[in-house]
């Protein structure tokens, strides 16, 4: 088993381990498929965002993925560099879970984001997920709040 960083030429795994990921947590069938405009916005996303996606791979076979996206704020007294970064889609396919690959994935992750100066990395974690998170070092916190910029906006001031 060995954990790679994904590059652009592997696109194609990236894309499939991505939807296999979502059809398992959706609970959708093996031949459930996705929105074109979905693929390729996710596409796009692999190959231009300032992210860093995670392979594993059992021979030639990719077994788990796990992405980071990187985000950069305005520089507080907290977070000096204004860099953050937030977790996505770390999964192992079943018959591979609890052999350390996840945790494998995330270390390699969590260096990435400290060599490049992130000061903070968020993600939303399932309840089957916490432990392996709590191991690394995350914390639970309460969501703070939440805009969504859907039809008219209201506000009084």
């Amino acid at each position: 088993m060995k954990i790679i960083k994904a590059m652009k030429n592997d696109i194609q795994t990236l894309m499939s381990i991505r939807m296999e990921m979502l059809r398992v947590v959706n609970d959708l069938s093996d031949d459930s498929t996705f929105d074109e405009n979905f693929k390729h916005s996710t596409r796009e996303y692999f190959e231009n965002a300032d992210q860093t996606t995670v392979l594993a791979l059992d021979g030639e076979e990719a077994v788990g993925c796990a992405t980071i996206c990187y985000i950069d704020i305005l520089p507080t007294f907290d977070h000096p560099t204004g860099k953050r970064a937030h977790v996505m889609n770390v999964y192992t396919r079943k018959e591979y879970r609890r052999q350390g690959i996840a945790l494998e994935m995330m270390k390699f992750l969590i260096d990435e984001a400290k060599d490049r100066g992130v000061t903070e990395i968020s993600l939303d974690a399932t309840k089957a997920g916490r432990p392996l998170y709590e191991r690394c070092g995350f914390e639970s916190n309460a969501e703070g709040m939440v805009l969504e910029m859907k039809g008219k906006l209201r506000y009084s001031i």
